[in-house]
């Protein structure tokens, strides 16, 4: 029977909040399916706040976020837990976390664009919109063409160079992306994701053809 454990290393941050959820929502008569809902609403409800100036809206939006990232751990314990897993429930997840991030970085260019009177920024967001979508579109197409499963929890860090700069990459900084735009929103930079992120999204996708990259996740 699966049981749910206490995270048992610092990163990523975000599985010390999920457990404590999970422990709570593990109590409610809720499906994987409803929780992934609530995930997708909360970050939807972060993309309308970063459509808006201003630093309440915005540090709203981050908290939003954070709650989203929450419920996305917890959909998958939650699953495990009551037996609940489905091909559906999976790829509801997937489509959630991507709707959710290319809305965002679309959102933010927008606002920050529009704050800044350039147009420059809002197209950085469409590109880091546009690697997200690709990333979205290779994971489909990825995961058909593997003949044995690679994934595997991981509890430590890889030990190979490469392996460990991918998965710093691909898992940690993407587990933990919620308390990165925290962080830069309390101190008025989350305008520095714009930049980071048109790049930072290409790497990713690109990362994702290195086998390594499919083999551990947290």
């Amino acid at each position: 029977m699966y049981a749910i454990t206490r995270p048992k290393s610092l990163f990523p941050l975000i599985r010390h909040l999920s457990y404590g959820a999970t422990l709570w929502l593990a109590r409610l008569p809720l499906t994987p399916n409803q929780i992934t809902t609530l995930s997708l609403a909360t970050g939807l409800g972060c993309v309308w706040s970063y459509l808006h100036s201003g630093l309440a809206w915005q540090l709203a939006g981050a908290l939003l976020l954070v709650i989203c990232y929450a419920l996305d751990n917890c959909d998958g314990e939650i699953a495990r837990l009551k037996n609940l897993h489905s091909n559906f429930g999976a790829h509801f997840d997937t489509f959630v976390d991507w709707i959710v991030h290319a809305a965002f970085f679309a959102a933010l260019g927008y606002q920050v664009s529009v704050g800044k009177d350039q147009n420059l920024w809002f197209w950085l967001g469409l590109i880091a919109a546009f690697g997200a979508t690709l990333n979205y579109i290779l994971g489909y197409i990825l995961v058909e063409e593997e003949t044995e499963p690679h994934e595997t929890e991981l509890t430590t860090m890889p030990e190979a160079p490469m392996e460990k700069a991918l998965f710093i990459l691909r898992e940690l900084f993407r587990a933990d992306f919620c308390f990165i735009l925290l962080f830069l929103t309390v101190f008025d930079g989350a305008w520095l994701l714009l930049p980071l992120g048109a790049l930072g999204a290409q790497v990713y996708w690109v990362s994702a053809f290195h086998k390594a990259a499919r083999n551990f996740h947290v």
